[in-house]
């Protein structure tokens, strides 16, 4: 057996006492099914359907149709068991506690073939005393319950009124009623996933053996005092103390770098005990802030905190502090009725760009922190500072909030509810309670995290009546609503955070909500809060579609993920636009006719003879029409920032929907399963740009924005090129005289009737031509190059098929593609199909003869690698 002990306290000095021995569980387990006929081996943290696959019981879950074929794993009830012996006298302690981070979900505990408590929630860490039963040689069991079967019990018992939604679509293949169990909503399905409800330790399970006290808890918040303009640092530690007399002794704080240390005195009496601590940061020390990424860099300070008690005990822990403020400004707006909805850190006005995260698997164990690292450096990458961490997910491992820490990447937060209404009984409250008490503990500390956010669309779900409820019976739902992410959620949000904002919803009127009575009539309001937006009929490339709203924390069109990746989960016979497996895969009522209506608006559709050239120019064409969709949206809410038209406007956030796949399926997401940018992800990087003019037209004539993200004024100049589609020199080209883009605005910088400017640049008509713009300083460029489409592209004119070759040489670790084209080529796609790893820019407008593409490999790889696998695609090969 191979030992996970940990002495948590390393001695200091002669007559120090360990504080504390922890013996972890992980490893090998036993797992068995409901009636014993099937035993196996499993990995903790693990479970059964990762067990399964290991011992070759089953196929990779996600190979084509599994997730209906393996529904029985999800039904059955499990069991994991484990013998071991201790490796120190467990004797010599006064308290042993066995410790739970994260039991999946419905479970009874036998430790010693005694019953030692349950667990019904996911989300939450269990501890339970174990002194009077542990032994020198122990045995454990979990026994679980089928969390769908659980579910549907707990909805059956609910007698007074139901709770919607009953089922999800059935288009979805889910499970129902999960909205009576706290497990991550998602798995018994969603729109863009499988149904897949794990049961397992997918967390650490650890015994934990102490004597006189023990630290359980320790967080803290910095806060920043205006009046004194100094900051301080609020600590709260949390104690067992198991001596029969009280133990003193004291605390000292250190910050090194702060030149800031300070002691204290405490005397904790017998029992659970809570020590807060208030450490001043003299305000003659420089304190360097916490910044977003893309606004400064993200300074932390080590600081270590030391308790020295009575009988020599003493106990250690040290942390990274980060400081920053962060403030949601709801005001008043001139020329506007309602308020505004923005963010401030450090008392500086961001621009929240970024996307929605979900969860990266159906399978917690699949989740290492390789691909966390890769999923969030392709965030700053694409110049985004902000993820939502949506409420039908998980809260994420701790490693993701120090990633998202360290890279600078802020964090809405919900708590996990989403799309549904929920039970108020007091089983469900109490264990609501303790989840968010805990969660809140386990994350107040990070800088990241901006705002709390109580769940996923259920204020709208309710007041826009989603679930059909009758107007008498409203009252009974909102009442429920209230008591829970109010009465509740928010009660415990206030008492233990006091470093961030609080909104009971996503979408929420904010302020509004509140003056209402925590629910609005029109939570989608354009005037208040944040809003969600989807529309797959309207034209995505007429920018009047969309909301000028506060803040758009929700909206995107789907498509599917490239070939390379479909291809791992599915046979020949599946690819088809029109097979059973791709109706399978397609979770969105109607998602596919609505990926090629929108694409039909503008783009030839795909007619090859050749069935799997017709699927992967679909695929293609699917990923061209959701970026230039995204990119026309997020343009519009990023020119929005600093105007109001017609009483609307002042956006200050676009958060797309979604960033990650959960497995290999047509999505939202801008990140295929596994880590590949799609085509939306590298249209991300450029939209997101820090500077970036935004071209559009309204009544005929063409307006070109600048947009600002940053804190300084810089003097510059706009360039715009006319193009013809079959030539790859510019018909005409002008450039502005030098202006001054103020840092963090969105001004107008030109505007020309279209006509005017067709007919200064010779023969140009709208079908023919195309134009490119840019910002730069001195001949540099400071932006990414745009352009506007002045028709759909089924109806240019002069374009003909180009001839684009590449040579690919290697610099260090990095591959240089050095392109050239025959004629000007839109949606230029640069693929390398399973070789992991990005480029510096794809999905480009080529108008250039030649074009430098660089590709960094996330994976050891040779250039004959990429020769032998390099594909490049536009949109001119499929016309």
């Amino acid at each position: 057996m191979r030992l996970h002990l940990i002495l948590l306290l390393a001695l200091c000095g002669t007559g120090t006492t360990a504080a504390a021995l922890s013996y972890s569980l992980r490893g090998n387990w036993s797992i068995c099914n409901g009636n014993g006929s099937l035993e196996l081996p499993g990995a903790v943290p693990g479970c059964v359907h990762s067990a399964l696959f290991q011992q070759g019981l089953i196929q990779d879950s996600y190979y084509r149709f599994n997730d209906l074929n393996y529904r029985w794993i999800s039904l059955d009830n499990w069991t994991y068991s484990k013998e071991f012996k201790f490796p120190f006298e467990i004797s010599k302690w006064q308290k042993v506690n066995l410790i739970l981070e994260g039991v999946d979900t419905i479970s009874k505990i036998l430790f010693n073939e005694v019953t030692i408590g349950e667990t019904d929630n996911m989300f939450n860490r269990y501890s339970f005393d174990i002194t009077n039963v542990v032994r020198d040689v122990n045995s454990i069991e979990l026994r679980f319950q089928s969390a769908v079967l659980y579910a549907a019990q707990q909805s059956k018992a609910h007698t007074r009124y139901p709770v919607p939604p009953d089922c999800p679509p059935l288009v979805q293949k889910g499970e129902c009623h999960v909205n009576f169990v706290r497990k991550e909503q998602c798995s018994f399905s969603w729109d863009w996933g499988p149904s897949f409800p794990t049961q397992g330790i997918w967390k650490d399970v650890r015994i934990e053996a102490y004597s006189i006290c023990h630290l359980n808890y320790f967080t803290f918040s910095p806060l920043y005092d205006k009046s004194a303009q100094e900051w301080n640092l609020e600590i709260e530690a949390t104690f067992d103390v198991v001596s029969s007399k009280p133990v003193g002794g004291q605390v000292i704080v250190a910050i090194p770098k702060l030149q800031t240390q300070q002691m204290y005195n405490i005397e904790l009496q017998p029992g659970k005990r809570i020590v807060e601590l208030f450490l001043n940061i003299s305000k003659n020390i420089t304190v360097e802030t916490w910044w977003p990424h893309g606004h400064g860099n993200q300074t932390g300070y080590n600081m270590t905190i030391l308790f020295e008690l009575d009988g020599g005990l003493n106990i250690e822990k040290s942390a990274k502090v980060y400081f920053r403020t962060v403030e949601l400004i709801e005001e008043p707006i001139k020329g506007s009725p309602g308020l505004s909805f923005y963010f401030k850190i450090n008392g500086f006005p961001i621009f929240l760009k970024g996307s929605n995260w979900i969860p990266a698997d159906s399978f917690q164990d699949r989740v290492t922190s390789e691909l966390l690292r890769l999923l969030l450096q392709s965030v700053v990458d694409a110049n985004m500072n902000t993820l939502r961490v949506w409420g039908g997910g998980i809260y994420e491992q701790d490693e993701f909030y120090e990633l998202c820490d360290e890279l600078g990447i802020m964090v809405w937060q919900d708590f996990m509810f989403a799309c549904a209404l929920y039970p108020t009984d007091q089983g469900f409250l109490d264990s609501v309670r303790a989840e968010v008490a805990y969660q809140i503990k386990r994350l107040k500390s990070h800088p990241s995290i901006i705002i709390w956010s109580g769940n996923n669309e259920n204020e709208e779900a309710l007041m826009m009546n989603w679930y059909h409820i009758s107007f008498t019976d409203r009252p009974i739902y909102i009442k429920d609503y209230v008591t829970l992410y109010v009465k509740n959620i928010r009660e415990l949000v206030l008492a233990g955070d006091k470093s961030r904002p609080f909104i009971t919803s996503s979408p929420t009127n904010g302020a509004e909500t509140v003056a209402e009575g925590w629910v609005s009539q029109n939570p989608n309001s354009n005037y208040f809060g944040d809003v969600h937006f989807y529309d797959y009929i309207s034209d995505c490339w007429n920018w009047k579609v969309f909301p000028k709203a506060r803040f758009a924390s929700e909206y995107g069109y789907q498509s599917w993920p490239s070939f390379s990746t479909l291809e791992k989960v599915s046979s020949t016979e599946d690819w088809s636009f029109s097979s059973k497996f791709s109706v399978h895969r397609q979770h969105h009522e109607g998602g596919n006719k609505q990926m090629l209506y929108q694409a039909g608006l503008h783009f030839k559709l795909p007619k090859s003879t050749d069935p799997l050239r017709t699927f992967k120019d679909t695929i293609y064409l699917t990923q061209v029409m959701q970026a230039q969709c995204v990119k026309t949206e997020t343009e519009f809410y990023r020119r929005s920032r600093s105007e109001i038209v017609d009483q609307q406007g002042h956006t200050m956030g676009a958060l797309y929907w979604q960033l990650n796949d959960i497995w290999q399926a047509p999505s939202w997401a801008s990140l295929e399963y596994g880590g590949k940018w799609k085509m939306l992800h590298y249209f991300a990087q450029n939209f997101f740009a820090p500077l970036l003019p935004v071209g559009f037209e309204n009544e005929n004539t063409f307006y070109i924005y600048g947009v600002s993200d940053l804190h300084s004024d810089y003097s510059m100049t706009l360039t715009v090129r006319v193009h013809t589609w079959n030539s790859l020199e510019p018909v005409c080209s002008c450039v502005t005289e030098h202006f001054v883009m103020k840092g963090g605005e969105a001004v107008r910088l030109y505007e020309e009737p279209v006509s005017e400017l067709l007919r200064r640049c010779g023969n140009c008509t709208r079908e023919s031509c195309v134009v490119s713009f840019y910002l730069s300083a001195d001949h540099e460029l400071l932006s990414p190059t745009n352009y506007h489409f002045l028709s759909s592209l089924k109806e240019a004119v002069g374009l003909c098929k180009a001839q684009i070759t590449a040579i690919i040489s290697q610099q260090g670790d990095i591959f240089v593609f050095d392109l050239e084209t025959s004629a000007v080529a839109p949606f230029v796609w640069l693929d390398v199909g399973n070789i992991p790893g990005r480029f510096s820019d794809n999905g480009f407008l080529m108008t250039e003869k030649t074009r430098t593409i660089l590709f960094y490999p996330w994976e050891p790889t040779s250039k004959s690698e990429l020769e032998q696998s390099f594909h490049v695609t536009s949109l001119t090969d499929i016309y």
